[in-house]
């Protein structure tokens, strides 16, 4: 099962990411991101992420979600009893509701995204965008090829840094430090991308014409189970909202 999820095509997955980020966007109510929190939950077994790895990687949803909810809370609409107010901040029974639907909507949003965005890797990524959605070939490869040097400006700044100790550069003003790295790392990364894109160049990435691929991109079985889980998961949101009565629209 495992091995079947991280088959699935990234066009899908990209998809499902849409679909319940419209959904939960339409409306301003608890029910539906909670219902989509338990049921996104039971499929998170099935992910193919270990837990470690799915602690850390959602960390940022997790902090921010609280974060949104207490903004909502300070500085929310103001309707129902008034519990605390200051200034601009007014605590309201209703700022209060409001934040909370919206850090479940945060986590509803959120928590597949980044899961699903794990198990995508870019070439295959490239591969279904150019060949599925038909986006220009010259645009996605040229995107793939910044997001593998991701990983090089990494290992660029800790070089930079290590070069910089040696020097004896680096021992006293921390920001002045970083600052001169990050002009350094700016100037690198345009000396590389120059060579990239001119070897690019060279070898046909940008030529007109009809591409062939490497590896054919497919849409098959597998990524239309994926979709009506999706659907599935929208739909029982959108049904648990309107049917207990607290379907909110957000243009209402």
């Amino acid at each position: 099962m495992t091995s079947a999820i991280l088959r699935v095509n990234p066009v899908a997955k990209l998809a499902v990411s849409f679909l319940l980020g419209i959904t939960l966007v339409l409306t301003l109510d608890w029910v539906s991101a909670t219902v989509a929190i338990v049921l996104e939950s039971i499929l998170f077994f099935w992910a193919g992420v270990s837990w470690r790895t799915f602690w850390l990687r959602t960390l940022p949803v997790w902090t921010a979600a609280p974060l949104v909810a207490l903004t909502i809370a300070l500085y929310g609409r103001v309707s129902g009893h008034s519990y605390f107010e200051w200034y601009l901040v007014q605590v309201t029974s209703g700022s209060i509701t409001l934040a909370i639907a919206t850090a479940l909507r945060v986590l509803a949003i959120g928590l597949p995204a980044v899961v699903l965005f794990i198990t995508i890797d870019p070439t295959d990524l490239a591969d279904g965008l150019a060949q599925l959605v038909r986006l220009p070939a010259r645009f996605v490869l040229g995107s793939l090829a910044a997001l593998r040097l991701v990983g090089l400006f990494i290992d660029d700044w800790r070089s930079l840094e290590l070069a910089r100790r040696a020097r004896g550069v680096a021992d006293r003003g921390r920001l002045r430090r970083f600052a001169g790295q990050v002009f350094a790392l700016l100037v690198l990364s345009i000396r590389r991308g120059s060579k990239l894109a001119t070897a690019m160049e060279a070898r046909g990435f940008g030529a007109s014409g009809q591409r062939t691929w490497a590896r054919e991109a497919s849409f098959g079985s597998r990524e239309w189970v994926l979709v009506a889980l999706g659907v599935a998961i929208a739909a029982a949101a959108i049904s648990a909202s309107v049917l207990t009565g607290h379907w909110n629209f957000i243009g209402s």
